[in-house]
């Protein structure tokens, strides 16, 4: 029991290490699905628009239509504080695989395809994965533990399996997205050793002992610090998926513009990239929990903008650092967004808080494609492109120096709920 404003706070224990190094690697699996589904774009999107004869902006305009949708992703973030964090996870990995499988068999047109894409994009925006592990790791190393599940599901498949599939396996261009189907059987099976989280056991016995208000959606017990927050969230949220968004057409400037083959580009950049972001997100998540969490991101929003601003303009021969930077800094910009915005909402009500940031991050998901398009109609050779993809981070680093938000490096999760 501990003191924080003269209200008692109650520390829930730790789990075992066995328990934590398993939950770590379950979390992982899905990370790793989450971060393939997102990046396998980049490397697909030149088969799908010759597979179903599309120009660049076409493919753009459409997808910020069959997007919208994702918008709904507060539906499936709100099953965590209403079923628990057990099953939403088994529900998430479910959609995952499902939609993935379903683009092998069943996208004989554009618009299908579509249809299963934005499925699989919808279950990539929850970042659901992070509260299990957010939830039942120490204080101290929290910070770490997150960024080291995130780190870890950035192990570069998107790089290293398009080539095996199409170019060694000879299998059609829409197992990139397949694969993940069994990814998904790995996760049920790693699944069901899984236990609730204890904090979110502890809410659930309260709310049957009557000392807390049942809730469907955060409707009537959001606060207004928790709307403070959520606003917070999902400007930086915003601003870093729109240029993440962006920066997946690297695959189009390098193959397409630059005249790379899939193998040249796979192996020789996005490979080396990828890499970049593991090493980036673990510094980002040792960063995290030794100079804190706001100069962490503000760290990564610098980097990310000024590595990718130039390179529509750099000589060939620098293209491959930029690129491996910029891998860099997504990731160590990205450690802030896992951990901190799960971690700023209390447990009873953090997975639908969670579920309203990234609900209302999802303009980015309709803004992303329109900008690209425009983009991409503007300047053709990219040139530009690039400029706008480093200028956006610039937003977010002045924010949050002006806005100065609650600091929770070293913090247990109910310390941080009652001080707010």
């Amino acid at each position: 029991m501990d003191s924080t404003k003269g209200k008692p706070v109650t520390i829930v224990p730790p789990r075992s290490r066995g328990y934590i190094g398993y939950l770590v690697v379950l979390m992982t699996v899905v990370a790793l699905m989450d971060w393939y589904i997102s990046t396998i774009k980049t490397t697909a999107l030149p088969y799908i628009l010759k597979e179903y004869s599309l120009t660049p902006a076409q493919f753009s305009w459409t997808e910020s239509l069959f997007l919208i949708p994702t918008f709904l992703v507060f539906l499936l973030n709100g099953l965590n504080d209403i079923i628990g964090r057990k099953w939403s996870i088994f529900i998430l990995i479910l959609l995952m695989g499902s939609s993935c499988i379903c683009i092998v068999y069943f996208t004989p047109s554009f618009l299908m395809f579509m249809a299963f894409y934005a499925v699989a994009m919808l279950t990539t925006v929850s970042n659901m994965w992070a509260i299990p592990i957010g939830e039942e790791a120490r204080a101290a190393n929290r910070g770490k533990m997150v960024a080291l599940v995130f780190t870890l599901g950035m192990i570069p498949l998107s790089a290293l399996l398009p080539s095996l599939l199409v170019d060694k396996l000879g299998l059609d261009w829409r197992w990139m997205y397949g694969v993940m189907f069994f990814m998904m059987l790995i996760g049920i099976v790693l699944w069901f050793f899984m236990k609730e989280t204890q904090r979110y056991d502890q809410i659930k016995a309260e709310r049957k002992a009557g000392t807390r208000k049942e809730h469907i959606f955060g409707v009537g017990v959001i606060t207004r610090g928790d709307a403070r927050y959520i606003a917070i969230g999902s400007l930086m949220w915003i601003c870093w998926l729109l240029s993440q968004f962006l920066f997946f057409w690297a695959g189009y400037f390098f193959m397409e513009i630059k005249g790379l083959t899939l193998q040249q580009w796979t192996n020789g950049y996005l490979l080396w990239a990828m890499v970049a972001m593991l090493v980036g997100g673990i510094l980002g998540g040792l960063a995290l929990d030794k100079i804190g969490r706001k100069l962490t991101f503000v760290i990564g929003c610098i980097g990310m903008a000024v590595s990718m601003a130039p390179i529509g303009f750099l000589p060939d021969s620098m293209l491959r650092f930029a690129i491996i930077l910029g891998g860099f800094f997504i990731a160590f910009s990205y450690s802030w967004i896992v951990v901190y915005i799960p971690e700023i909402f209390p447990t009873e009500r953090r997975g639908t808080c969670l579920g309203w940031t990234t609900t209302i991050t999802r303009i980015s998901y309709v803004l992303g494609p329109i900008l690209a398009a425009v983009l991409l109609t503007l300047s053709p050779k990219m040139e530009w492109f690039w400029v706008v993809t480093g200028a956006i981070m610039i937003i977010p680093a002045v924010s949050l120096m002006l806005i100065k938000p609650y600091e929770t490096k070293n913090k247990e999760l109910e310390e941080i709920e009652y001080r707010l």
